[in-house]
């Protein structure tokens, strides 16, 4: 009788694989015809496979991970450029029609009141004041058509149009010093950004869809696009926003998607 000998599983060293992380890193950036190879495989599971290891649902591996994650999301960090924009695209080349994404169905749209609506600003800003749709509206208006790339592995262009979320902080009298931008949403949902990608000329508070106002499946009255980040970085249905330097995670961060979410 033969007898089969199960596999032994490596455990992961969380500390050694960070200093393997970092080596890779510093061998890496120095180079940069290697940013976008970064960019592109540093994550928790490129991590995983450079170990060598297997992966098993325990404390260690998923305090590892969380680490390597925080890790992933400075790098992330350093690689992005302010200045660099994403590719935008033709009216001709717009997806039609964009797809809905949400954590729920599409007959659980969230339905938000114009007339009542008003977006509450609060934290590191000098003017606290809740704004109303007319006076987002009243500032300057600026439309892009970009693509909505999504952690699922489909991507779809559209039109968006609204406020340069730039200009908004800078009106408000945000400090522009702080680490974090935070929104919740109407629909229970919650993320936070980064101020660089917050004050990038392609980051819009959005009001319009294809030049009509935003539609409930796309995020009225207001959805943050950025174009920079994937898709579930970009918030709708928003209620609420605050300037801050702690950090305050998101709803799909807390449940262990990358933070920075972008390029």
């Amino acid at each position: 009788m033969k007898i089969f000998k199960a596999p032994t599983l490596s455990v992961i060293d969380g500390d050694a694989v960070l200093h393997e992380a970092r080596t890779l890193i510093a061998k890496k950036l120095d180079q940069p015809s290697r940013r976008a190879f970064l960019q592109r495989s540093l994550t928790l599971g490129g991590l995983s496979l450079l170990t060598g290891c297997s992966i098993s649902d325990n404390a260690q591996v998923e305090a590892a991970l969380t680490k390597i994650s925080r890790f992933n999301d400075k790098v992330q960090g350093l690689i992005f450029s302010p200045t660099q924009l994403a590719p935008t695209y033709t009216e001709a080349e717009i997806t039609r029609p964009f797809p809905f994404n949400a954590y729920y169905g599409e007959d659980e749209v969230r339905e938000v009141d114009e007339a009542s609506y008003k977006l509450e600003v609060t934290g590191m800003v000098a003017d606290k004041h809740a704004w109303t749709l007319a006076e987002l509206r009243a500032m300057p208006q600026h439309d892009q058509i970009t693509r909505h790339i999504c952690v699922e592995g489909w991507s779809a262009i559209g039109k968006w149009g609204g406020v340069r979320f730039a200009d908004f902080l800078r009106h408000i009298g945000a400090d522009l010093t702080a680490k974090y931008v935070g929104f919740k949403c109407a629909d229970d949902y919650y993320t936070s950004i980064d101020m660089p990608t917050a004050l990038h000329p392609q980051t819009l508070l959005t009001l319009t869809y294809d030049g009509q106002p935003l539609p409930p499946k796309y995020g009225f009255p207001m959805k943050l696009r950025m174009p920079t980040k994937l898709g579930y970085k970009n918030p709708k249905h928003i209620k609420a926003m605050f300037v801050t330097n702690t950090y305050t995670g998101g709803y799909w961060e807390d449940q262990g998607y990358n933070w920075f979410g972008g390029s």
